[in-house]
C-alpha cells in the first residue's frame, strides 16, 4: 500500500464560535470546527452546553466554573449573546487543549468528530459493530459503508496510534478489522457534493480495500476510481463486481497496476513482446457490472476476467464492441443505451451467449447478428430499425424466444407484429415479440403469408422473364359483416374469426328504428366538448365577458328607463322638493353600485324578471332574466336628469365591465313552482355572479368536426341565456345538511327559488371555495359551512361509516326502466321499487355512489328542499328523512348489460340500428345495467360522470372480495365461427357476441398444448346442477369461450385464459352446500362461476334473484380471487380436490375435481401463472444489480411438505401426520378403543376417493315396480369419502373446506372433519355390479349382511330408531337387496379412480378370499 496518500500525523483542532441565530425564543450558537483540511459547522443553545458540561464533570472531573453561567433574564439580549459567544469559544478551545489525544465521548458527539473526524468515525463504527457485528456476519447481508469511513479506517492503520487510545474497549479498531475480515457482501455509496455540513468531498478522499479478506460481492458508485487502493487484494476472491459512475476506462477497475506497468500482459497469457509486469486474473469473477459510467471503449483488460458470465455495460459511451472474443464463458450481455450504429459478425465476439441487450442504441441494421446460433433472448428496442428486411438477418436463429422491437421505426407499419413473425416461418408460434405470446390469429395470418410468398417463388421459376406477376389482392384485416353477399374474388380458408357488427336476426325484444337510449326520456344532457370553453380558454373568456358587460349595459338603460316613467307618475302626487330630492338620492345610489339597478315583477310571470328586495342603503342591480347573448345594444343610457360629465360616464363604463375568474358547466335544477332541470353555465367575476342557460335545441354543429374548421365560441355563445346576474351580497349559499358535497345549492336574498347545481367534484369544490371568500368579501353574512362530507351523515348507519370514508362519486343520474324488461313493475324487486318512483313526471336524477361493497343511490325532494330552506330561514341544519333517502344495493348485483361490457372491451362499431340523429350523443351520456330482475338505463347529464362511474365500478367491482353477478348473452346461432360459408342470422341490437376481434393479450390458449381448453364438457354427474349462465358456457368452444371471457368476465384486457375446469366447489362460509361450478383460470385471476343457487346461500354481496330482466341473458354467480391475493393452495389426499386460500374468509374455495390428473393439471398451470406475476426488470436503467436479473428463478423449493412457490404463495401438500391421523380414525373405528393404537400400525389405506352414493328415495317406487314398468326414480348423489384398505372399505362424510383452520380462525369448525357413515369388509363383498341400472357408469357393492364384531362402531343415539318404525339400514346410505344383501351404489366420477378402485377391490378380495371377484353387467 502506497503512504503518500495518506498524512502520517494528526493535524492540530480548532473550534471557534462565528455567530449565533435567534430560533423561536433560545439562541443557537454557530459553531465551526477545524480538522486539518476538514472543516464542518454545527450548532448547539446553551442547555446543549450546559448538558455536556454536567456530563464532563461527571466523568472527567472538569471544572464546573469553566462553563459561563446561566441568566434567566436577558439571555437574548444582543450583549449577553456577543459575551457569551466568545466566553462558549474559551470554554470549546480549553476543553480541546485538556484532551488534545483522547477526546471524551460527550465532547466527540457534541462537536460531531462521529460524523467528520477520523477517530469519531472509527470509534462509532468500532461501537457498532461490536454491538451487532456477529448479527450482520450471521445474517449474511450486504453490508454498507461510505467511503469517508473507509477512509477513516485507512487513515487510522497507517497511523502509529494503539488501536484503543481512548480506553474504551467497544471503540477498538480491533472489531472493525475483525469484521472486515470476515465480511462477504460489501457496497460503498458515495455522495455527490460535500458531506453534510463539511467541505468533505467524498469522491477525493482515497481508501484501501485491502482489509476485506474474504469479499465474494462488491457494489461500488459514486466514487473515483483514482482513489480506489487494494482492488487488486480481492482478485483471488471476488465474484461479483459492480462499479457505478466511477470510471471512465475498464483498465482502472480491473487493472490498477497499469498506471505503474505501462507493459503488462494477464497472467498465463503469451506475449511476443517484452512485458515488465505479469497481472494475475480475476480467478472466481463470474459478474461484472460497470453500467453508468463513462467507459467509452472495452480495453484489452478483459483479458484478467476469462470467467465472467453475466457483464453489463448499459449506460456508458460505448460506439464499437472489441475484446469480448477472450471472453469464453460469456452468457449474458448488456451493452444497452451506448452509442453503437453498427455490430459487425457479433458472433466473433460475443461467442456463444443467450442473452444479449442492445436497447437504446442507434442501430439501423442488423447484419452482424446473423449467426449468434445460441441466442435465446434479444431485446433491439428504441434503436433506429426501419426495414422489415433487417428481420431476416434473426429469422433463422435457432434458439431464439424473446425478441423486443418495441419502439423502433417498424413499429408504425400496419400488420407489423404478423409481418415480423412471418420472417421466423415454422417458428413463428415459438417466438414472443414485445412481450407478448403469438396469438392463434397472428399464426394464421403468418400461414397466409407464407403461401403468398411460396405462391410468387413458384410463378417467379415459371416465368423467369416476366417478374411481374399478377396476384388477387388479399386482405388479411378485412373484417367480414353480417348479410355481405359473397365475394367473387379468390379468397383463401384460414382460421381467421370474421365478426359480426351488427345482429339482425330474430330476437324475443321487438324491433324499432329508435334504440332504448334515445327512446327514454328526454332531459337535458350536457355535451363533453363543452368543457374545452373553461377559463383557461382565453378567446372564450373575452367574448364572454365582452357580452355580458354588453347585456348589464341594456338591463341597465333599460331598468332606468322604466324607474324615471314610475317616478313621473309618483311626481304628480307629492311636491316639486321632494321630487328633486328623490332624483338627487337616485343618483348618488347610482355612482355607488357596480351594476344595473332592476325592477323586476312576479316571481310567476313569463317576461324573465321578478320581484327582489333592496337594501335600505344600496340598491343592487340584479338581472335575473332570458337575455339572449347574441350582441350589445347599441343604445347608450340616458340619465334621468342632466347630462353626465365625461369622468362619470367613464366610471360607470369601468363598472360595467365584467371581468370573468371562473367558468362551470353544469346540470342545474331550478325550483320554483316546479322543477326545471336545464344545462348551465356558471360564471364567477369579480363583482357579479351569472348563470347562463343553454337552449334546448342548441346542437353543437362542429362537434365531430376538426377543430381547424372554426371556432365554436360564437356559436356556443350565441345559445345561451341569462338566467341570473347579481352581485355577491345579493346571494345565498346553502350548506343544507342531508346534501352531499357534489351539489352546490343557491339561492337569492329577495326570489324564493333555488338553484341546485352539479359538476364533477373537484371543479366542485374550487368554484364553492372560490365563491365563499368573494360572497365573504362583498360583506355578506355567510352561514357557516358544514365539514367536507361526500354523503350526508345523517342517513348513514353508525356500522356504515368507515365504508362511507371511501366512497366514490356523486354523480347524478337518471334511473329509468327499460320498455324492453321482461320482469312487471308489480313483480319488482323491493329495491327497484324504492329507487324507481311512478310519480315522478319529469324524471329527477338521484345520486350515484360507489364503495367497496354496495352502490348506493341518494333520492332527494328537491321540491322539499327548497321549501324547507324557503321555511328555516337560514337553519339548514336539521335532518329531515323525508326529504332524502338513502337506498343500498349490492355492488355484486349491479352488471353492466353484455352492450356496455363488450363496448369497453372493443371498439364501438359505427354502425347502429337506430336512425336517431341524436343517438351518438346521447349513447355518450348512457349506461345500461341489469339490476334485481330489471334491465335499467342510466342517463347521465354529464358525460363526464359516465366514464368516471364506468371506471370506479370496474374497479370496486374487481376488488369485491364476496359473490357478484356476471352477465352472459346467449349466443348467435347459427354462428358464421363455425366456418359456414353463408352469412348467418343474428340478434337485433348487439354485436355478435361469438365475435373474436377483441385486443387482448392472449397469446397460444387454444394451441395444442392445451387440449383442455378445448374440452369444454362438464362431467354427467354436474349436469343436474348447471343453471342456465352455467349451461351457456358449456355450449361455448374455442374461440366461442375465449371471446365470452375477455368481453363479459375479465376484469381486465390484458388476461390470458390457462385453464377451464368443471367441478363441485364449497365455500368456508357455507361448509354445507355443494356448488356446481365452472372454474376459469388466467394469468390475474381464478374466476369461480357458481350455479343460482350461491345467491340464496345469505352472503349479502348479491340479491337473491337471478332474472336478468333481459332474455337474452342470463345471469351467473361469480367469485373471483387475484392471484397476487393468494396465500395458499391445499392439495388433498391423493389429489382428490384442492383448497384456494386468499385473503379473507370469502377467499377460501374447496374445489372438488374427484380426479387426480385434473388437480395435477390445474396446479401446474397455476405455477405457471404465478410466474408470470413476477414481472422481469425493464430495459430501462434501474437499481437492480445486472446480476440479479438472471439469477431469480421461478422454481420453489420444498420445506416440511410446503412446496413455497418465488410468488410466495405455498403449496401444502398431505403430511405424514395427516395420513396417519385418517389411519388412526378408520381403524378407531374398525377396532376398540383399547387396541386402536396396536392395530393402526399395521393398518394401511391403500386407497382415498371422493365419490357419490346414488340413493333412492323413499317415496320414490321401489326397484322392483321399475322393473314392471313404472318409471324409475330419480337418484339422489350423496357426496362421500371413500376409504379402502387391505381388509375394509369405508364410506365417510368430510368436511373438505374448514380443515386445516384458517390463520383468521378464532374457533374451530362445528362439525368434525371425519364423519363415519358405513363401513364393510372386504372378505363380506359377495359380487359387483357395473351397469347403468341405478345410475350410468355406477359400481353395486353387494355385501353379505354378517357384520363382524371388529367393526361395531362407538354407538349413539342415531343407531336406535322408534318401535314402530322400520330400522334404516345401518349408516344410512346403504340400501337393501335381495335378504341377507347390502348394497352400497357408489358413483365415481373419473374413468380412471373407477378403474383403480375395481382393480385394488379384486386384488384384495381374491387375497382375502382365495378366488376372483365376482363382476356382473347389468342393463
Amino acid at each position: 500500500m502506497e503512504s503518500s496518500p495518506f498524512p502520517e500525523e494528526v493535524l492540530e483542532r480548532k473550534v471557534c464560535v462565528v455567530g449565533s441565530e435567534l430560533v423561536e425564543n433560545y439562541t443557537v450558537y454557530i459553531i465551526d470546527v477545524t480538522d486539518g483540511e476538514h472543516k464542518w459547522t454545527v450548532k448547539h443553545r446553551y442547555s446543549d452546553f450546559h448538558d455536556l458540561h454536567e456530563k464532563l464533570t461527571a466523568e472527567k472531573k472538569v471544572d464546573r466554573r469553566l462553563l459561563p453561567p446561566k441568566k434567566m433574564i436577558g439571555k437574548n439580549s444582543k450583549s449577553l449573546v456577543e459575551r457569551r459567544q466568545k466566553e462558549l469559544e474559551l470554554y470549546l478551545q480549553t476543553l480541546l487543549q485538556q484532551f488534545p489525544q483522547a477526546t471524551p465521548t460527550p465532547l466527540a458527539f457534541f462537536l460531531h468528530f462521529h460524523l467528520y473526524e477520523i477517530n469519531g468515525i472509527t470509534a462509532a463504527l468500532a461501537e457498532e459493530l461490536f454491538n451487532k457485528g456477529e448479527q450482520l456476519l450471521q445474517a449474511g447481508e450486504v453490508f454498507s459503508l461510505h467511503p469517508l469511513q473507509l477512509y477513516s479506517v485507512t487513515q487510522q492503520l497507517r497511523l502509529a496510534k494503539p488501536t484503543c487510545f481512548n480506553g474504551d474497549a467497544k471503540t477498538d479498531l480491533g472489531h472493525i478489522l475483525d469484521f472486515t475480515c470476515r465480511l462477504r457482501y460489501l457496497k460503498v455509496s458515495g455522495t455527490r457534493g460535500p458531506v453534510g455540513t463539511s467541505n468533505i468531498e467524498e469522491s477525493s478522499l482515497p481508501f484501501d480495500l485491502s482489509v476485506f479478506k474474504s469479499l465474494l460481492q462488491i457494489e461500488i458508485s459514486e466514487c473515483s476510481s483514482q482513489q480506489i487502493q487494494g482492488l487488486s487484494c480481492l482478485r483471488s476472491s471476488l465474484a461479483t463486481l459492480s462499479i457505478h459512475h466511477s470510471t471512465e476506462t475498464m483498465t482502472s477497475i480491473l487493472v490498477p497496476e497499469a498506471s505503474e506497468f505501462s507493459q503488462w500482459e494477464a497472467e498465463g497469457a503469451e506475449s511476443g513482446c517484452p512485458v515488465t509486469a505479469v497481472i494475475p486474473v480475476w480467478r472466481n469473477l463470474t459478474t461484472l457490472d460497470m453500467s453508468h459510467n463513462g467507459i467509452s471503449s472495452i480495453d484489452s483488460s478483459v483479458k484478467l476476467i476469462p470467467k465472467v458470465e453475466f457483464l453489463d455495460l448499459s449506460n456508458n459511451q460505448l460506439s464499437t464492441v472489441e475484446n469480448l472474443q477472450h471472453l469464453y464463458n460469456l452468457v449474458h450481455v448488456d451493452l444497452s443505451y451506448n452509442s453503437l450504429k453498427v455490430l459487425e459478425a457479433a458472433h466473433t465476439r460475443l461467442g456463444n451467449i443467450k442473452t444479449l441487450n442492445l436497447a437504446g442504441n442507434q442501430l439501423d441494421q442488423l447484419t452482424g447478428l446473423t449467426k449468434l446460433y445460441s441466442l435465446v433472448n434479444l431485446d433491439l428496442s428504441h434503436n433506429q430499425l426501419a426495414q422489415l428486411e433487417e428481420i431476416r438477418n434473426i429469422g433463422s436463429l435457432p434458439c431464439l424466444e424473446k425478441l423486443n422491437l418495441s419502439s423502433n421505426p417498424m413499429c408504425i407499419i400496419p400488420d407489423y407484429r404478423t409481418k415480423v413473425l412471418a420472417q421466423f416461418g415454422d417458428r413463428a408460434a415459438e417466438v414472443c415479440l414485445d412481450g407478448k405470446v403469438t396469438t392463434e390469429k397472428e399464426l394464421d395470418t403468418v400461414e397466409v403469408l407464407k403461401a403468398i410468398q411460396k405462391a410468387k417463388e413458384v410463378k417467379e421459376r415459371k416465368s423467369s422473364g416476366d417478374k411481374k406477376v399478377q396476384q388477387p389482392a388479399v386482405s388479411l384485416s378485412e373484417q367480414t359483416q353480417c348479410g355481405d353477399p359473397p365475394s367473387n374474388a379468390t379468397t383463401t380458408t384460414t382460421s381467421s374469426i370474421s365478426v359480426c357488427c351488427v345482429c339482425s336476426s330474430s330476437s324475443s325484444t321487438p324491433e324499432s328504428t329508435s334504440c332504448l337510449t334515445c327512446s327514454s326520456a328526454c332531459c337535458p344532457l350536457l355535451p363533453a366538448h363543452l368543457v374545452s370553453l373553461s377559463s383557461s380558454n382565453k378567446d372564450f373568456i373575452t367574448h364572454l365577458s365582452h357580452l355580458l358587460s354588453s347585456a348589464l349595459k341594456e338591463q341597465k338603460t333599460k331598468n332606468m328607463e322604466e324607474e324615471e316613467a314610475e317616478t313621473e307618475e309618483e311626481t304628480e302626487e307629492e311636491t316639486e322638493q321632494e321630487r328633486e330630492e328623490e332624483s338627487s338620492e337616485t343618483r348618488e345610489i347610482q355612482s355607488n353600485v357596480e351594476g344595473t339597478e332592476v325592477e323586476i315583477h312576479s316571481p310567476g310571470s313569463r317576461d324573465g324578471y321578478f320581484e327582489m328586495g333592496l337594501d335600505d342603503s344600496v340598491e343592487e342591480s340584479v338581472c335575473s332574466s332570458s337575455t339572449s347573448l347574441t350582441g350589445p345594444s347599441a343604445e347608450e343610457s340616458i340619465p334621468p336628469q342632466g347630462e353626465p360629465c365625461e369622468d362619470e360616464e367613464e366610471e360607470e363604463e369601468e363598472e360595467a365591465e365584467v371581468k370573468v375568474s371562473r367558468v362551470l358547466w353544469c346540470y342545474c335544477l331550478q325550483v320554483k313552482e316546479e322543477v326545471e332541470q336545464k344545462k348551465a353555465c356558471l360564471v364567477l367575476s369579480d363583482h357579479l355572479f351569472c348563470l347562463l342557460y343553454l337552449k334546448d335545441d342548441f346542437t353543437w354543429a362542429n362537434q365531430d368536426a376538426d377543430q381547424e374548421q372554426g371556432s365554436p365560441v360564437e356559436e356556443v355563445l350565441s345559445g345561451l341565456e341569462v338566467d341570473l346576474l347579481l352581485p355577491y351580497s345579493q346571494l345565498l349559499l346553502s350548506s343544507h345538511a342531508e346534501l352531499p358535497d357534489s351539489c352546490l345549492t343557491l339561492g337569492c336574498q329577495a326570489s324564493p327559488s333555488r338553484w341546485y347545481i352539479f359538476s364533477e367534484y373537484e371543479e366542485l369544490r374550487r368554484t364553492r371555495s372560490e365563491l365563499t371568500g368573494l360572497i365573504q368579501a362583498a360583506g355578506s353574512d355567510l352561514e357557516p359551512p358544514n365539514s367536507p362530507q361526500l354523503l350526508p351523515r345523517s342517513l348513514i348507519n353508525s356500522w356504515e361509516l368507515e365504508e362511507s370514508q371511501g366512497a366514490k362519486g356523486g354523480y347524478p343520474a337518471h334511473l329509468l326502466p327499460s320498455p324492453y324488461s321482461s320482469s312487471s313493475p308489480t313483480d319488482r324487486h323491493h329495491l327497484l321499487s324504492d329507487i324507481l318512483s311512478a310519480n315522478e313526471k319529469p324524471s329527477l336524477p338521484t345520486l350515484l355512489f360507489l364503495t367497496h361493497r354496495h352502490l348506493w343511490v341518494l333520492k332527494m325532494d328537491f321540491r322539499e328542499l327548497a321549501e324547507r330552506e324557503r321555511e328555516s330561514k337560514g337553519d339548514l341544519h336539521q335532518p329531515s328523512s323525508s326529504c332524502c333517502s338513502l337506498v343500498r344495493v349490492p355492488l355484486g348485483s349491479v352488471v353492466l348489460h353484455p352492450r356496455e361490457r363488450a363496448s369497453q372491451v372493443t371498439v364501438r362499431n359505427s354502425y347502429t340500428s337506430c336512425q336517431d340523429p341524436k343517438h351518438q350523443h346521447r349513447s355518450s351520456h348512457c349506461v345500461e345495467v341489469l339490476l334485481g330482475g330489471e334491465m335499467l338505463l342510466l342517463l347521465f347529464p354529464l358525460a363526464r360522470d359516465r366514464s368516471s362511474f364506468l371506471g370506479e365500478l370496474s374497479q370496486q367491482r374487481a376488488s369485491l372480495e364476496g359473490l357478484k353477478m356476471v352477465a352472459l348473452p346467449q349466443p348467435c346461432m347459427p354462428c358464421l365461427h363455425q366456418e359456414q360459408n353463408t352469412p348467418g342470422h343474428y340478434r337485433s341490437r348487439d354485436q355478435c357476441c361469438c365475435s373474436s376481434n377483441i385486443k387482448s393479450q392472449s397469446t397460444g390458449s387454444w394451441d395444442s398444448s392445451h387440449p383442455q381448453l378445448e374440452e369444454n364438457q362438464p362431467s354427467p354427474h354436474l349436469l343436474p346442477g348447471l343453471s342456465p349462465g352455467l349451461k351457456l358456457l358449456s355450449g361455448l368452444q374455442g374461440q366461442q369461450l375465449l371471446a365470452y371471457f375477455h368481453r363479459y368476465i375479465a376484469m381486465s384486457k390484458a388476461e390470458e385464459v390457462r385453464q377451464v375446469l368443471w367441478l363441485s366447489v364449497v365455500l368456508y362460509k357455507s361448509p354445507d352446500s355443494e356448488l356446481t361450478c365452472c372454474l376459469l383460470l388466467s394469468t390475474d385471476t381464478i374466476y369461480f362461476l357458481l350455479e343460482d343457487s350461491a345467491s340464496t346461500l345469505g352472503h349479502n354481496s348479491v340479491l337473491d334473484t337471478m332474472d336478468s330482466g333481459d332474455p337474452d341473458v342470463s345471469l351467473c354467480c361469480c367469485l373471483s380471487v387475484r392471484l397476487s391475493d393468494l396465500l395458499s393452495v391445499n392439495v388433498g389426499l391423493f389429489d382428490q380436490y384442492f383448497r384456494v386460500v386468499g385473503r379473507s374468509a370469502d377467499h377460501i374455495v374447496c374445489c372438488l375435481s374427484r380426479d387426480s390428473y385434473g388437480t395435477g393439471l390445474f396446479l401446474q398451470e397455476l405455477m405457471s401463472a404465478l410466474s408470470l406475476q413476477q414481472q422481469l426488470p425493464p430495459p430501462e436503467p434501474s437499481d437492480q444489480d445486472f446480476y440479479s436479473q438472471f439469477t431469480n428463478t421461478n422454481t420453489g423449493k420444498m420445506q416440511n411438505y410446503e412446496l413455497v412457490h418465488s410468488s410466495r404463495v405455498k403449496f401444502i401438500y398431505p403430511s405424514e401426520e395427516e395420513m396417519g391421523d385418517l389411519t388412526f380414525i378408520v381403524a378407531e373405528r374398525k377396532t376398540s378403543a383399547s387396541a386402536a393404537s396396536s392395530s393402526s400400525r399395521s393398518f394401511n389405506v391403500l386407497l382415498y376417493l371422493l365419490v357419490f352414493q346414488v340413493q333412492i328415495p323413499s317415496s320414490l317406487p321401489s326397484q322392483g315396480s321399475t322393473l314392471s314398468g313404472h318409471s324409475p326414480p330419480s337418484p339422489v348423489l350423496q357426496p362421500r369419502t371413500l376409504i379402502l384398505t387391505s381388509t375394509d372399505v369405508f364410506l365417510l362424510d368430510e368436511d373438505y373446506v374448514s380443515y386445516p383452520l384458517p390463520d383468521f380462525a378464532k374457533e374451530p369448525p362445528s362439525r368434525e372433519r371425519y364423519q363415519l357413515r358405513e363401513a364393510r369388509r372386504i372378505r363380506d363383498l359377495d359380487r359387483v355390479l357395473l351397469g347403468y341400472q341405478t345410475y350410468p357408469q355406477a359400481l353395486t357393492l353387494v355385501f353379505d349382511d354378517l357384520p363382524g364384531p371388529d367393526l361395531l362402531c362407538h354407538l349413539t343415539m342415531d343407531h336406535f330408531t322408534a318401535g314402530g318404525e322400520e330400522a334404516s339400514p345401518r349408516g344410512g346410505g346403504a340400501s337393501g337387496g335381495a335378504e341377507g344383501e347390502v348394497q352400497w351404489c357408489v358413483f365415481v366420477p373419473g374413468a380412471d379412480s373407477r378403474e383403480r378402485l375395481i382393480s385394488l377391490l379384486a386384488r384384495q378380495w381374491e387375497a382375502l378370499c382365495s378366488r376372483e371377484l365376482p363382476v356382473e353387467l347389468t342393463g
